[in-house]
């Protein structure tokens, strides 16, 4: 048969994904590297069972389209307009400095002419949007200062390789041949421009009544459908004018953001973006040339390391010249200090044109795969040796009051005056207690002095700052962070040198409570509890019972759930034991609750329906 062997390649590369990324994410490298490793395992250089990737690369860079089209969804135009100055801005800079530093080492050191050495340049100044996203995603870093930045670079990036692909015919000393499109001049600009026209008529105009159509019909595939239908066609649309198909579904995305059909598209969308981003990432794996690497491996390694070298330098430069926090300035120079995807288009383009060799072709197309390959491991150096260090404590402005706090007497010391924080500061203050304030966050230091809350900037696992708000004479500490490891840390200092101050602890889950536990506080308090036992003691009432039915419910819950996360504190550790012994305690719980409600207190009850009519009266 003749597509057993694309079915055979695609059980190979599935089967890979399967085996490899849990292992990846077990040992916590992620699972882009995972899908790569994957890619490596299977690929020609290696058990060799499939051959040429390059196919499979051509799908799956759908994937990447499908990426950009579902962050499009999360970004409105308006969202988009205020992002202009970064990406226009940070990204023109990267791109420019980056290419003539790398332009510069190879001009000066590989003896090749100047055409060649800027077109290398501006190939390897481009970054990998595929791995970059996903990575950050994944980490939950694409919402930070440096995420957002690298986001707006990558965005310019995409923009960038129209005019890349127009320059690269000049270098070569040939006039820019006729698109692919068929069209030429003046012709093709101004099918961009109507292309981009066209785009937001469509986005405004015809694709909220269409899928507005599709969801009429009651047919959910339908739906979807339609939904792939509006990334493939943008797809297509730019791919026919030469342009970044990434750039045309991100675009689409973002004329979808507004629309009441955003959430069904990422819903509709996003197990296909899974899915073909992870074949990406095993056919960047499986196109490793490690035949050439095993021929010249320090000199292939070496220059890799290099192009990284020379990247981070010059973006950490940026970062620092935008005045990026400290920590983030690290994340915005390591997520981008690869080659990018495009690259291999480029490459391809500029050998077909001479401006490169063959030679230089292969040993630039390993260059991209070395580098992309070496992004996971760059961000897992910044997520446990640099985030940390930096990230907990946030650069100070130089406006920033950051004098030592003052012992004013106060019996209660507030560590972390965020949301949670906040409102138990409000309720002692407003029951007459005086409290003192210690936040590490210089910006939200600055948004509660603001509300004329006097508040104090420092670490408080240092000993010295504790005692200079008072921590030897206060009654209570209220500690709030949600970071697990600055709370142990400052547990530990207040044990040893403050024993006496009664300590108040925030836990984000029960891992965290467990750990609190384990280094002996005794008051702690989950974050979610109350709040969500108030939603489902409301629901009860709403589902018919009585209101004192649904507190009682609540409080049983509320008490059978902590003898339980007592009960399996010395299991914490333990995962299968720990499994084990919920399952028995939820039972329990389970049985507990249906005899409540079979052996109910009909006296209490009768009494609550007598008086709720006097108590509406009042």
């Amino acid at each position: 048969m003749e597509h057993s062997g694309f079915l055979i390649e695609a059980v190979i590369f599935m089967a890979a994904a399967v085996i490899a990324v849990p292992i990846a994410t077990r040992l916590g490298l992620g699972s882009v590297l995972g899908y790569l490793l994957a890619g490596v395992a299977i690929g020609p250089s290696a058990l060799g069972l499939v051959g040429d990737a390059s196919d499979e690369m051509h799908v799956a860079e759908f994937g990447v389209a499908l990426m950009l089209f579902l962050i499009g969804l999360e970004l409105q135009p308006k969202k988009l307009w205020k992002m202009r100055g970064a990406i226009l801005g940070t990204g023109s800079a990267q791109l420019l400095f980056s290419a003539a530093a790398i332009a510069g080492l190879v001009l000066a050191f590989s003896g090749m002419d100047w055409r060649s050495s800027v077109a290398i340049g501006l190939i390897l100044a481009l970054s990998s949007t595929a791995i970059v996203l996903q990575s950050l995603s994944e980490k939950g870093l694409l919402k930070s200062q440096g995420g957002r930045a690298a986001f707006a670079v990558l965005l310019f990036q995409d923009i960038a390789v129209i005019p890349i692909l127009a320059l690269l015919p000049l270098l070569a000393g040939t006039a820019a041949s006729p698109h692919e499109s068929g069209l030429s001049g003046w012709y093709y600009a101004s099918a961009v421009i109507g292309t981009m026209l066209a785009f937001i008529f469509a986005g405004r105009y015809l694709l909220g009544p269409l899928l507005r159509l599709m969801a009429g019909s009651q047919v959910r595939e339908l739906f979807t459908v339609s939904a792939l239908l509006i990334v493939f066609a943008a797809a297509a649309v730019m791919t026919w004018l030469d342009l970044s198909p990434a750039l045309g579904t991100f675009l689409a995305g973002v004329l979808l953001a507004e629309s009441e059909f955003r959430h069904e598209l990422e819903a509709d969308i996003q197990p296909f973006k899974g899915l073909l981003l992870g074949l990406f990432f095993i056919a960047v794996g499986a196109s490793l040339n490690f035949s050439l690497i095993a021929d010249n491996p320090l000199v292939l390694i070496g220059l890799a390391l290099a192009l990284v070298l020379v990247k981070f330098t010059v973006l950490f430069v940026l970062a620092r010249s935008l005045r990026m926090s400290k920590g983030e300035d690290w994340l915005f120079a390591l997520s981008l200090a690869q080659a990018g995807e495009f690259g291999f288009v480029l490459v391809a383009f500029s050998t077909q044109l001479q401006v490169l060799s063959a030679d230089i072709g292969n040993l630039l197309v390993a260059q991209i795969a070395l580098t992309m390959a070496l992004t996971p491991v760059l961000l897992l150096v910044y997520e446990q040796f640099i985030q940390p260090r930096f990230v907990a404590g946030p650069e100070v402005p130089d406006n920033l009051d950051t004098s030592p706090p003052v012992d004013s007497g106060s019996p209660v010391i507030i560590i972390g005056y965020g949301r949670f924080g906040q409102i138990a500061g409000r309720l002692l203050n407003a029951c007459g207690f005086n409290t003192t304030l210690l936040e590490r966050n210089a910006e939200q230091l600055d948004l509660v002095r603001r509300y004329g809350i006097k508040a104090y900037y420092g670490d408080a696992s240092r000993e010295d700052l504790l005692r200079a708000a008072g921590a030897q004479n206060a009654k209570l500490v209220i500690l709030t962070l949600s970071d697990q490891a600055a709370c142990l840390e400052i547990v530990a200092q207040l044990q040893k040198h403050f024993p006496n101050v009664t300590i108040l602890a925030r836990a984000r889950n029960r891992m965290h409570q467990y750990a609190l536990m384990e280094a002996g506080v005794r008051y702690i308090f989950r974050e979610t509890v109350d709040s969500a036992l108030t939603i489902g003691e409301k629901a009860l009432e709403l589902l018919g019972l009585s209101p004192i039915q649904a507190r009682r419910a609540a409080l049983k819950f509320k008490q059978h759930d902590q003898r339980m996360l007592e009960a399996l504190f010395p299991y914490w550790r333990d995962e299968s034991q720990h499994i084990a012994q919920t399952r028995i305690y939820r039972e329990q719980l389970l049985q507990a609750l249906q005899q409540d409600r079979r052996d109910k207190d009909l006296h209490l009850d009768h009494y609550w329906e007598e008086a709720k009519p006097e108590m509406e009266k009042q």
